[in-house]
C-alpha cells in the first residue's frame, strides 16, 4: 500500500512537490485561494514553505488531497468557518490523526459535518434524521488527483517546422518552477522553456534555429517528415 505522498508514474512511484501555478491547475482553485488558504493557516504546503516575496511554495500530493477535500466540501455548501471548526475538533478529540482532510472519510449535508469513525452506529443515528447525506469518498479524490497528475506529468510528443524542415521535439511539465520545458532528442542539448505549451513550442524554435548554425549542413536537415 503507498503513501498519499507516492504518487505511480508508469508502474513507478514517484514524490513529486507542485508549486501553487500547478496546484491551482490540478485542484481547480485560483492562486489566489491557494495563497490565502496558506497565509490564514487553513492549508499550508509540508513540502516548502514561502520565505518571502518570490519564493516558491511547494505541496506534497497529500496536501493535493487535503486541497480537493476542501474545495469538495466548500461546493457542497460548507463554509470555511465551518470546516475550520471541524478540524478544530477533531484536533482536540482525534490527536492522533495529524492531517484530518487527508485521513478520514467526511459526510455532510450542506450544513453539518460528519466524520466517519469506526463506531458504525454513529453512521446510523445520522441516517435516521432523514437528511441527504453527501459523502466526500477519500478513495475516489485520491484515484482521480493521481489520473490528473499522471496526466499532467507525462511527456508529450510535438512536431515543430523550422527552416522548412519537421523536428520532432518532447514537451515536459515542470511541478516546481511552474510551466513546461521542451527538448529536441535530434539535436543533444537543443532545450528551452515557457509557461505555456505554445510558448515552449515557440522558444523550443529559435533553440533549433540555433543549434542549425553551429552545425554541418548535412546534419540540419536531421528532421522528421
Amino acid at each position: 500500500m503507498y503513501k498519499h505522498t507516492d504518487v505511480i508514474i508508469n508502474r513507478m512511484v514517484v514524490v513529486m512537490n507542485f508549486n501553487t501555478k500547478t496546484v491551482s491547475k490540478l485542484i481547480g482553485i485560483t492562486n489566489r485561494q491557494v495563497d490565502y488558504w496558506d497565509k490564514t493557516h487553513f492549508i499550508k504546503p509540508s513540502a516548502q514553505e514561502a520565505t518571502g516575496y518570490g519564493s516558491t511554495r511547494l505541496y506534497s500530493f497529500a496536501d493535493l488531497i487535503r486541497l480537493k477535500v476542501a474545495k469538495t466540501l466548500r461546493e457542497k455548501g460548507i463554509s470555511l468557518q465551518k470546516i475550520r471548526k471541524s478540524l478544530s475538533y477533531l484536533k482536540t478529540h482525534m490527536p492522533d490523526v495529524e492531517y484530518p482532510l487527508s485521513d478520514l472519510k467526511f459526510l455532510t449535508d450542506g450544513e453539518t459535518i460528519f466524520v466517519l469513525t469506526k463506531d458504525s452506529q454513529e453512521i446510523v443515528d445520522t441516517l435516521k434524521n432523514g437528511q441527504l447525506i453527501f459523502s466526500v469518498s477519500l478513495g475516489i479524490i485520491v484515484d482521480e488527483l493521481r489520473g490528473e497528475v499522471k496526466a499532467h506529468h507525462d511527456s508529450k510528443e510535438y512536431a515543430v517546422k523550422v527552416m522548412k524542415n519537421k523536428y520532432q521535439v518532447i514537451l515536459h511539465a515542470d511541478t516546481e518552477d511552474g510551466g513546461y520545458w521542451v527538448e529536441c532528442p535530434d539535436l543533444p542539448g537543443c532545450v528551452s522553456q515557457g509557461d505555456t505549451i505554445e510558448e515552449a513550442l515557440e522558444m523550443i524554435k529559435d533553440a533549433i534555429n540555433g543549434c542549425l548554425e553551429f552545425l554541418p549542413a548535412k546534419k540540419k536537415t536531421a528532421s522528421i517528415s
